[in-house]
């Protein structure tokens, strides 16, 4: 197993090229599985956000690795190789396992220690298992970089001291809906516990509602989708005080079901779902939409926007929050009278602009840094082992293709053996290859752990003269056994 990471992130490209590369679940579930079946490839999973898509990959060497997967995404993702290369990152063996445990612990977010990224390397790992590209190697590695995570967030409540997406989108887009107040809305990731919490679907629990300002207070809100971040949305908008939220989602009983959670968990405000098509109906009617689809076309044109306009009689402007990429919301709707649009290009900036403000998060941002690189070491250290695991059975296995072969010489040689005298003598060979074996096959595994590991297991195939063909058809044997589910950090 070699491990690679090839991507792009807000870190490396322009929100309008990650737009591009953004795809859609039957194309991205495509993509892997033509990745995976590529001779240099094992298993892929792609984890994909409103900040990132990258992939992460069990390849067989390194350069027929990277032009495989990025030639696939440029493929797939219709831009150009030339146009995307400049922007990738790659990562290879330990430096991408210590790149998806950073992901898994918010270090790379646009806000960094935000836990949503959690829940998003959950769903990649998810989608893989369902699109058939991944095996042991990468859900024991996916599953692992998951545990990280949840120790980082737990041990340090990281996620407690930064924003996450949607309070950051809320600060900006209040500083249009009020601006003599400074846009101040009480930005900071949500506590971890279940009361009060109002799910959409299969979505993450939100967390409580705690005393604090109430910046939207007597506005209203449109929540387009009923995903996860849009259900982080509407809790995050019903907690800080709105007065109204109406729900639109593609599939009207996830928005139903939205609408009537948040009813009850934050009476006396009221709640609605209205069908898709009609969410442009709403547009005269509130103050604020917060977008996050999904969808790979717009979902608000800017005809439909302007037209919603007419019948607007509010004096307010009317704010869009489109956290979706690709986007939700025409870019167009900047140009019209009385709309303001924060979009992900807008919080990259906030994101920038606020970066050197780590006042009470510099001791955690530190201390999952160690975490991290605590748990990298861990994690070679124990694959190391299990490298090394297949030539020790390998080895094991050769000695008793020896030992059986000189049994049945014995049984040639001594025909008239009996039986107990045959058993003592079988009894006692197998004995010695035992013996023989332990110190050198316990201490391989030892060595193999510690650095330059992969030296003591070449020794092995070496001095023993074992068919490498042996070691890695044990390795492919364990491979197809089914992976572990998608369990819980």
């Amino acid at each position: 197993m070699s491990v690679l990471a090839v991507g792009l992130s807000h870190r490396s490209s322009p929100v309008a090229l990650l737009e591009r590369v953004a795809l859609d679940d039957e194309t991205r579930r495509k993509a892997m599985s033509e990745m995976s079946n590529a001779a240099t490839v094992n298993e892929v999973m792609m984890v994909s956000t409103c900040n990132r898509t990258e992939i992460h990959a069990d390849v067989a060497r390194f350069h027929p690795g990277v032009t495989t997967v990025t030639e696939l995404l440029s493929q797939y993702s219709g831009v150009p190789l030339d146009e995307l290369s400049p922007h990738l990152y790659v990562h290879y063996e330990e430096r991408a396992v210590q790149h998806l445990f950073s992901v898994a612990c918010g270090l790379d977010s646009m806000v960094v220690g935000e836990g949503q990224i959690l829940g998003q390397v959950r769903d990649a790992i998810k989608d893989a298992q369902e699109a058939g590209t991944i095996g042991r190697a990468l859900n024991d590695l996916g599953q692992r970089a998951l545990r990280v995570g949840k120790r980082a967030h737990t041990e340090t409540h990281l996620d407690h001291a930064g924003a996450d997406m949607v309070n950051l989108g809320l600060t900006v887009a209040l500083r249009h809906l009020r601006p003599e107040a400074g846009g101040a809305a009480a930005a900071g990731a949500l506590p971890e516990t279940e009361a009060g919490g109002c799910p959409a679907g299969g979505a993450e629990e939100v967390a409580a509602a705690v005393p604090q300002p109430q910046p939207l207070t007597g506005l209203r809100v449109l929540v387009l989708g009923a995903g996860s971040m849009s259900a982080l949305a509407a809790n995050t908008v019903a907690r800080q005080g709105a007065s109204a939220v109406t729900v639109a989602n593609r599939t009207h009983d996830r928005a139903v079901r939205l609408a009537e959670c948040l009813t009850e968990a934050y009476e006396p405000m009221s709640s609605h779902a209205v069908p898709f098509d009609e969410a442009s109906g709403v547009l005269s009617e509130v103050d604020l939409v917060v977008s996050c689809t999904g969808a790979q076309e717009l979902v608000l044109s800017g005809a439909e926007v302007s037209e919603a306009l007419t019948g607007r009689a509010d004096s307010h402007p009317l704010v869009f929050l489109d956290l979706a990429l690709p986007r939700d919301v025409d870019a167009g709707v900047r140009d019209l009278p009385g709309v303001r649009l924060v979009d992900i290009e807008n919080l990259r900036q906030a994101a920038d602009a606020g970066a050197d403000d780590t006042s009470g998060r510099a001791g955690a941002l530190s201390v999952v840094r160690e975490i991290v690189d605590e748990e990298v070491s861990e994690y070679q250290t124990v694959r190391r082992a299990d490298l090394v695991a297949p030539t020790v059975v390998a080895l094991r296995t050769k000695a008793k293709t020896v030992l059986d072969a000189e049994l049945e010489r014995l049984d040639g040689r001594l025909p008239d053996l009996d039986e107990k005298t045959r058993g003592e003598v079988t009894n006692a060979m197998r004995r010695v290859v035992d013996k023989l074996l332990h110190h050198p096959t316990v201490r391989v595994k030892e060595l193999a752990a510690g650095p330059d590991g992969d030296s003591y297991e070449a020794a092995l195939r070496e001095l023993f003269a074992l068919d490498p063909a042996a070691p890695d058809a044990v390795s492919r044997a364990e491979s197809t056994h089914p992976a572990n589910g998608e369990g819980n950090p």
